[in-house]
């Protein structure tokens, strides 16, 4: 791991590429702890203008949506492998165009719960 000095929230925040790949409705096997990825994104997701719309109250309104920070991104075992924040982790990173959700993911709004797993992905298909 990369050594890392404290940064403010601000420049915290102008890290992030807003790709939404944190985003995305992931499932975990019981048994094994595996991750596994759907096309399923957060109904505050916006893929047109690449942003949480409840972003500041995101904590509030879903309490499952981690915070991130320099402490926890690293530890996190369904982190994107492409997210910007694993620049300041890992010396082998190599940055990728930013993603691009918009017509490639649903909102759960539409989707069942008990359906998730017919949208599974490969998450390198993003």
């Amino acid at each position: 791991m990369v050594k890392t000095t404290k940064i403010d929230r601000k420049h915290w925040e102008a890290i992030c590429d807003h790709c939404g790949k944190c985003c995305l409705i992931k499932l975990e096997d019981e048994d094994s702890g595996e991750i596994y990825y759907t096309n399923i994104i957060c109904r505050y997701y916006d893929t047109d203008q690449n942003l949480c719309t409840i972003y500041e109250k995101r904590r509030e309104i879903v309490p499952a949506c981690i915070q991130l920070d320099e402490e926890n991104v690293n530890q996190i075992p369904w982190m994107p492998k492409t997210c910007a924040y694993r620049r300041l982790f890992d010396p082998n990173y190599q940055p990728v165009s930013p993603c691009r959700l918009k017509g490639k993911v649903i909102s759960e709004d539409m989707v069942d719960p008990a359906d998730y797993e017919n949208h599974l992905i490969n998450q390198e298909d993003l």
